[in-house]
């Protein structure tokens, strides 16, 4: 783990999710100054099921799966994609027991904050208090549409959906990972594959 001080994928975030915040540029530095580079390995765990999550992240490069063990099958819940932040949110915030884990789906390069130095600057860093509410914010959209979606509509409207949004998907990710997301059986999505173009 290492501290370069300076990534552009990142810095380009904080500025779209941030808003016009004065002193942008002092503050953003502050803000990346308590994080640090943690790389991870094709499933390695950024944190695992029963574990406190350690940290806050920034995806700069690859994908993180979260994912539940039901009945021992594993079901993806969310995936972390480049050019995003992601956490086990309760369990980091609370300090209690991740009810789900995280895990890298590809080599993974993250930009990581304790849970100290995230109080901090929630508490007093303008712009990075203006980035997480935002970011929260969308966050919530996107679950409320989410859930929404997988009661209204039928796996091949799901499918098509994620086609629209998110095509790069389809190459990026396994198919059992994606079947599992959109709530659909590997065998179903092997179906709706082949009929939807």
């Amino acid at each position: 783990m290492k501290n370069t001080n300076y990534s552009a994928p990142f810095l380009n975030y904080l500025k779209q999710n941030t808003g016009k915040i004065n002193d942008f540029e002092v503050l953003s530095l502050e803000i990346m100054q308590k994080f640090k580079v943690k790389e991870l390995k094709k499933n390695d765990f950024f944190v695992k099921e029963g574990q406190v999550c350690p940290s806050f992240c920034f995806v700069e490069k690859g994908i993180l799966q979260h994912a539940i063990t039901v009945l021992e099958e594993e079901k993806t819940t969310y995936l972390a994609l480049q050019n995003s932040v992601t956490s086990s949110l309760n369990s980091f915030l609370n300090q209690i027991p991740s009810r789900k884990s995280i895990k890298a789906l590809t080599n993974v390069s993250l930009w990581i904050i304790t849970l100290e130095d995230f109080k901090t600057l929630n508490q007093t860093n303008p712009a990075f208090h203006q980035f997480y509410h935002n970011i929260i914010e969308k966050q919530i959209c996107l679950i409320d549409d989410y859930r929404i979606d997988l009661l209204t509509l039928t796996p091949e409207e799901r499918y098509q959906k994620l086609l629209l949004s998110e095509p790069h998907l389809l190459q990026e990710v396994p198919l059992h990972y994606l079947a599992s997301f959109l709530g659909i059986s590997s065998r179903h999505m092997s179906r709706i594959r082949k009929n939807v173009k």
